[in-house]
Order: structure tokens, then C-alpha cells, then sequence
């Protein structure tokens, strides 16, 4: 049973959340928040498995509370899930540690999975999101000058940056392992580096992992 937290401060949302996350066969919503703090005072007394977060909230905004999480409750991944979509909000959001980052126009059922995606580990951007990443990865020193990561290359990068072996990634992207390993050799490439290891760590310092 995946154990949730709701942090969302319209009241209307945050019931309709509740109600349809409740009514999931393998999810519990353990409490609700209206604020940061009161979502930080939430995980911190029932340790749930997922914290569903918006960023935009009074009294402690989201990155707040994704920067003090690690304190709290360490063991408690962040799907954000938000209207917000501008790089000062999403960049920093990815960096200070949230598993997944959806807009509040995903489906019901996409947002379903989502949670279990996040509940396990497993990064979930949405595709907006990962255009806007894109964009910052493209811009990255590490880049080969007239290089650019394509979209499937931005995904493998993003799950090598979560620890992913190759076998994963294929299982998680759909495709075959010989593809994933043809991705990762022109990761390498574009970004200069030599291993595996140098493009997880320059994925996470753009804020990918």
C-alpha cells in the first residue's frame, strides 16, 4: 500500500485529490496539509511513502519543504504536482530533489501512476518539463560545441543519473537494451565525458538526478 501525503492549499483540489487517490486500490492518503508547514509537521509524524506537493503555497512554498525534507523524512519520495511551469520554479524544484514533477493538466489516470512510479524510486517528468531541462542541459559546459541531446537521449541521461542500469532503462523506456547502450554512447560523446559515472554526475549537477 502506497501511504500519501497531500500538500495542496485550495481546499476544493486538495478533497478531490484525496478522493480519488483514497479510492485506489494499492493507495491511502495518511493526511492532508494546506501549507508547508503543515506538510512538513505531516511527513514528519506519519513518514509516508510519497509527499504530493504543490509548489506554490502560503506560510513555506514548496522548495522549501523539498529542501527541508531530507531531515525530516528522508525516506519519502516528492511527486510535485503543479500549475507552475516556469524554469525559476521547476529547475530548482528537480535540484532540491523531487522524483517527479507533473502539471496539475495530466489526466487522472496519468497522475495515478505517477505516485507509483515515484512511490518506487522511478523519475517522472512531464514532457514540458523535460523540454525545459533540455534547454538547460543544452546550454551545459559539458556540451559539445553544435551538439544537442535529443529528447530520448535526455530521458536515458535522467535515469542514468538516478542509478538505472542499462537493462531498467530499457525496461522503463520500452525499447531494447542494445538502443539504450547506442544512447549512452552518444551521451558520452556529446557531453565529452568518458563513462558512465561522469554523465550521471554532470546530469545530476544540472539538476537531472
Amino acid at each position: 500500500m502506497i501511504r500519501l501525503v497531500i500538500a495542496e492549499d485550495h481546499q476544493i483540489v486538495r478533497e478531490g485529490l484525496r478522493l480519488f487517490l483514497d479510492a485506489q486500490p494499492d493507495m491511502e492518503v495518511v493526511a492532508e496539509a494546506a501549507n508547508g508547514r503543515q506538510a512538513l509537521e505531516a511527513v514528519q509524524q506519519y513518514h509516508p511513502d510519497v509527499l504530493l506537493l504543490d509548489l506554490l503555497m502560503p506560510e513555506m512554498d514548496g522548495l522549501a519543504v523539498l529542501r527541508a525534507l531530507p531531515q525530516v523524512a528522508p525516506e519519502t519520495s516528492v511527486l510535485v504536482l503543479t500549475s507552475a511551469s516556469e524554469d525559476r520554479l521547476v529547475l530548482p524544484a528537480v535540484r532540491a530533489g523531487a522524483t517527479g514533477y507533473v502539471l496539475k493538466t495530466v489526466s487522472s489516470a496519468e497522475l495515478a501512476e505517477a505516485v507509483r512510479k515515484v512511490a518506487r524510486g522511478e523519475p517522472v517528468l512531464h514532457p514540458e518539463i523535460t523540454r525545459m531541462l533540455m534547454r538547460e542541459v543544452r546550454r551545459g559546459p559539458g556540451a559539445v560545441a553544435g551538439e544537442k541531446l535529443t529528447q530520448r537521449e535526455l530521458e536515458v541521461l535522467s535515469l542514468l543519473a538516478h542509478r538505472l542500469t542499462n537493462k531498467e532503462i530499457a525496461a522503463e523506456l520500452g525499447v531494447s537494451e542494445t538502443t539504450v547502450k547506442t544512447h549512452v554512447r552518444n551521451i558520452l560523446q556529446k557531453l565529452g565525458v568518458r563513462t558512465r559515472a561522469e554523465a550521471a554526475r554532470y546530469a545530476r549537477e544540472q539538476g537531472l538526478g
